[in-house]
């Protein structure tokens, strides 16, 4: 795919995923065109009838509403709309987020319901094709108008203001217009608010916690597997006919992968002394699998979110209707988000427990996974750190929708704050890197106990890859070393079956 029809067609994860990485080009497609022209003739037209005001296009915003605008400074007022609203606080926001910001605004503008130029959708295609990345930070946003203090940074430089991000340097967004002989967007009445009223902000994050997310299930799903091996469990908790009669659909397929993963596998084969493993092993079909449910819910809410006009006032063109409503609000996004963050957090959860199940000295593996135990410490610690992680996620759980702080002297007085849902994600998941690469740590080391059993060849595969990163542990080391390189395979392999 060379280049992609913004507005040819919906987008949805697997589309955005790909653009994304096949660093696909993005053009206006001749219908997106034609939609935006004709609601921006029709907002051109409207506006010569002044007698009538119109929210955000003659009036001020939010409590200002009220205030009326002579027709002289409409532009005015949409540039000092951005400029006063550009106010993003915090740490610089990863560029993919970036690059989703300005595809997801791109597409909503699009649709021909938002009164733009077209000239401002090509520039911001413009912005993206030749990775200018406006420079935008992570905190500001209540979800409430949408995303309005990122969004505004997120638009500043096309205007000549703002900075961005290009080739690795940091330029001001005049610098960057000259160097590509381009000139300021000169904003037209309603641009401005088209802009900064939306949701990508919080979509945008969402989708790139979504790409991490599913990397991470599948992550865990191989680790407990290996895990499963070195503890020396059962494999009838994952027949399927135990799942056809409560019939989720992760927890089906959560046992069906774990049954070929583990296929061929002598350790999963030999007769068990034991008849029963404990919860973080019997019951991962049940637990990863409502994850992947919960993720499936989210794909869904967002694939409709991106797919939706989210800015206000929405012009109507064929209807003669420009209407002021509350399409921005994130209250859809902020629940999802919590919810996807507790799904994701109980990843963690169940992978800890794995990791303190094989450090406990049973099933014929050693106290803390060392051939000495008492002169070497062996894998006593590592469980603490994720442990430390475990318990600062469940703080991250905290549910970010539940709350509202009154803004806009009372205007805006339920704010969704699905902003901060969206951003403590990349924090869980960040803490979900290190819980994954320390159980891995530990499941390779039991393993190694089993020899010279083998498990499956496939699992066999990942550990002789993951061993010539790692090494198995005789003696005491620097614990911190191995995790971090750990963390660095899983970041790096691709996760099959």
């Amino acid at each position: 795919m060379n280049t992609y029809a913004i507005g040819s067609s919906e987008l949805t994860y697997d589309l955005i995923e790909q653009l994304l990485k096949d660093k696909t080009k993005l053009v206006l497609s001749d219908e997106a065109v034609a939609k935006i022209q004709h609601c921006r003739d029709y907002l051109d037209s409207k506006m010569e009838d002044t007698s009538k005001p119109i929210y955000g296009v003659t009036t001020g915003f939010g409590s200002l509403c009220n205030r009326t605008i002579s027709t002289d400074d409409l532009s005015t007022l949409q540039e000092n709309l951005v400029k006063s609203h550009s106010c993003s606080i915090g740490q610089p926001i990863d560029e993919t987020i970036i690059r989703l910001m300005l595809l997801l605004k791109a597409h909503a503008l699009s649709m021909g319901f938002s009164g733009v130029q077209v000239e401002t959708v090509q520039r911001i295609l413009d912005f993206y094709n030749n990775d200018i990345l406006p420079v935008v930070y992570d905190r500001g946003s209540l979800g409430a108008s949408g995303d309005l203090a990122p969004l505004a940074n997120l638009f500043l430089p096309l205007i000549g203001e703002g900075e961005v991000f290009h080739n690795g340097k940091r330029f001001k967004g005049s610098e960057i217009l000259n160097i590509f002989g381009w000139k300021p967007i000169k904003l037209k009445s309603k641009e401005g608010l088209a802009l900064l009223n939306g949701t990508q902000f919080m979509s945008a994050n969402g989708i790139k916690a979504l790409i991490d997310g599913w990397h991470m299930v599948k992550c865990f799903d191989l680790i407990g597997a290996i895990s499963l091996e070195a503890f020396d469990g059962r494999i009838e908790p994952f027949f399927d006919c135990i799942h056809q009669v409560r019939p989720h659909r992760g927890q089906i397929e959560t046992a069906e992968r774990y049954r070929r993963l583990l296929e061929g596998s002598e350790i999963i084969a030999r007769e068990k002394a034991h008849v029963q493993d404990p919860y973080s092993f019997r019951c991962i079909p049940q637990v990863h699998g409502a994850v992947k449910d919960a993720m499936y819910h989210v794909t869904n809410v967002l694939h409709t979110e991106i797919n939706s006009v989210t800015d206000n006032p929405t012009v109507f063109p064929d209807d003669d209707l420009v209407v002021s409503g509350g399409n921005f609000h994130g209250e859809p996004l902020a629940l999802i988000f919590d919810y996807m963050g507790i799904a994701l957090h109980e990843l963690g959860n169940i992978s800890e427990r794995r990791t303190a199940q094989l450090i406990l000295g049973q099933r014929g593996l050693p106290e803390f996974l060392v051939a000495h135990p008492g002169l070497n410490s062996g894998y006593m610690i590592p469980q603490y750190a994720a442990a430390a992680v475990v318990s600062q996620n469940k703080m991250y759980c905290y549910s970010a929708s539940s709350d509202s702080i009154v803004s806009s002297n009372g205007q805006e007085d339920l704010v969704s704050m699905g902003a901060n849902a969206a951003t403590k994600l990349h924090k869980i998941i960040d803490n979900l890197k290190y819980i994954a690469g320390i159980e891995l740590m530990n499941a390779a080391q039991g393993l190694d106990f089993r020899r010279p059993l083998k498990s499956s060849s496939y699992i066999e595969t990942v550990i002789e890859a993951y061993r010539k990163e790692v090494p198995t542990v005789e003696d005491d080391v620097v614990m911190k070393d191995y995790i971090e390189s750990t963390m660095s395979f899983l970041d790096k392999f691709e996760v099959e079956l």
